[in-house]
């Protein structure tokens, strides 16, 4: 959080991501207060990168970029899978 992704960054992990876009999105408390629909960014790369280049807060963690791959790393397990 103290140096997050900016948009280009984000644009690299989601061009990448392994995973649903959509699950970079954390759906906390914060998503709700916003009242943001889930919907809204199942399979929507540009609305996902919209919205996290905003609201930083709301990237999933961790996520690992390894060359031109990127995963949410939850659980810890597919870290060590993926790098491996």
């Amino acid at each position: 959080m103290k140096e997050p992704p900016d948009e280009a960054a984000l644009r690299h992990i989601v061009d990448g991501l392994v995973d649903p876009v959509e699950d970079l999105v954390r759906k906390d408390s914060q998503f709700k207060k916003l009242e943001l629909d889930p919907a809204d960014y199942v399979d929507n790369p540009d609305a996902v990168v919209a919205l996290l280049a905003e609201r930083k807060a709301l990237l999933q963690r961790p996520v690992v970029v390894k060359g031109d791959e990127a995963i949410i790393g939850r659980p810890k397990d597919r870290i060590r899978d993926f790098l491996s």
